[in-house]
């Protein structure tokens, strides 16, 4: 049997991270196998492991193709022209309302990370991921309230505030996204908390 070209390779590892992608939304994860994920790409088993670990290894490259907002917010706000520390926040924060509700890509992935994981058994490092993301976005926002003026103390207390209305948005949202306007409700919230700091350079 003749062997596989690279591109050849690359489109079956695609189409099964896209299987996967589907049967992690309408099944959930735990309820998914990669006999599963198998027979929806088209493939054999084999196949499977020929491109990927197990089931986590293969969770995870989903996620990479598609990073989640939450991750991606400060490389979008590093590359921002504005300096000015309040509104360099201002962005970190509004930059996950903007993608989940921009990008149906993002949103598939947000839907999978929100609600469609059970961390036990081999999807145990999956909460270790979400966990440090949600750490690394916490300390972009504690950062940038450093540099806009707050004491250490304030801006880590503001941070876990801000955070928290950032996550509790998007998910909410997530359940009922006919509900309401993420970007615009989320702009309105996010701005009145930004007046409220006790800022000392704006």
């Amino acid at each position: 049997m003749a062997r596989k070209t690279k591109a050849e390779a690359q489109a079956t590892r695609s189409s099964l991270i896209d299987a996967a992608e589907q049967l992690f939304l309408a099944h959930g994860v735990s309820q998914t196998s990669l006999q599963d994920i198998a027979q929806a790409a088209g493939v054999t088993r084999g196949a499977v492991y020929w491109h990927f670990r197990d089931k986590v290894d293969l969770f995870d490259a989903m996620m990479e193709r598609v990073r989640l907002p939450i991750e991606d917010a400060d490389d979008e706000t590093a590359a921002s022209p504005d300096g000015a520390a309040l509104a360099r926040l201002r962005q970190l924060l509004l930059s996950p309302l903007r993608h989940a509700a921009g990008d149906e890509a993002v949103r598939r992935a947000y839907e999978i990370a929100l609600h469609k994981v059970e961390y036990a058994g081999e999807l145990v490092s999956v909460r270790e991921r979400r966990l440090q993301a949600n750490r690394d976005y916490l300390l972009a926002i504690e950062q940038r309230l450093r540099r806009a003026g707050l004491t250490p103390g304030q801006a880590t207390r503001h941070a876990r505030g801000l955070h928290a209305l950032v996550a509790g948005l998007v998910q909410t949202w997530m359940l009922a996204p006919d509900d309401f306007d993420l970007v615009a409700e989320g702009t309105h919230a996010i701005d009145i908390q930004l007046t409220a700091l006790p800022l000392t350079r704006r």
